[in-house]
């Protein structure tokens, strides 16, 4: 069983996974919102203005934030014996965050612009599945919730046959730290640059990927000798 002083970390690590996906899904609703109102309005001004908004929320918050909660849920799931395979549930929710995050950088941000620069003509753009997606969005995020307090399904067949190994493999205190001072750095990073980059968060879940690969091949080593 983890030590006390490693599951206050941890727990302040669920904290966060929980404040950051709330805060995701808000601001995809914000967005929505905005978005539905610049095409049911009539003033063209009101338009390029709800589209400019919402660009302005997706690279100030809504990116952030959602790197945030996909950075703290993978690393809950990489320094816990949850995993990433083990269980069903885990295993949707990462599949849903690795679409939600492919989407949110390589075409929300750019559709966002294009609806903008649209709106200023008096046209829509992509608004219309902008819209759309943005309500999947925060959708998929309350699914997700829903999934993380019901805990459906079973176990995977990577679920390893030994559960008191399985018990033990709780992350030392040190990554739970490192979890959490990397969002704070990273979403300061992305205050000041008004864009996320999270260089950061992202140093810290591949160095302990392999770190905790090492560890398990110690351990493996040791229950074999």
């Amino acid at each position: 069983m983890a030590s006390r002083p490693v599951r206050r970390w941890r727990q302040l690590t669920v904290w966060l996974h929980v404040v950051t996906s709330v805060g995701w899904m808000a601001q995809a609703l914000a967005i929505f919102v905005l978005l539905v109102t610049s095409l049911t309005t009539e003033s063209r001004e009101v338009a390029v203005s709800a589209t400019s908004m919402a660009q302005v929320l997706d690279g100030r918050l809504l990116a952030p934030l959602a790197n945030a909660s996909a950075f703290t849920g993978f690393m809950l799931a990489a320094a816990t014996p949850w995993g990433f395979v083990r269980h069903r549930w885990v295993l949707v929710k990462f599949a849903i965050t690795l679409v939600q995050l492919h989407l949110g950088i390589f075409v929300l941000g750019e559709a966002l612009a294009e609806s903008a620069e649209a709106a200023a003509t008096g046209g829509v753009g992509p608004a219309v599945p902008l819209a759309v997606g943005s309500a999947l969005m925060a959708g998929a995020i309350a699914f997700q919730a829903w999934v993380s307090v019901a805990k459906p399904w079973s176990t995977t067949r990577w679920m390893p046959a030994d559960r008191r190994r399985v018990s033990a493999e709780t992350a030392p205190r040190g990554v739970f730290v490192a979890t959490v001072a990397g969002v704070v750095a990273d979403l300061a990073v992305a205050g000041v640059l008004g864009h996320p980059a999270p260089l950061v968060s992202l140093t810290i879940l591949a160095t302990w990927l392999v770190l905790r690969r090492r560890r398990a091949a110690v351990v493996a080593a040791g229950a074999t000798a």
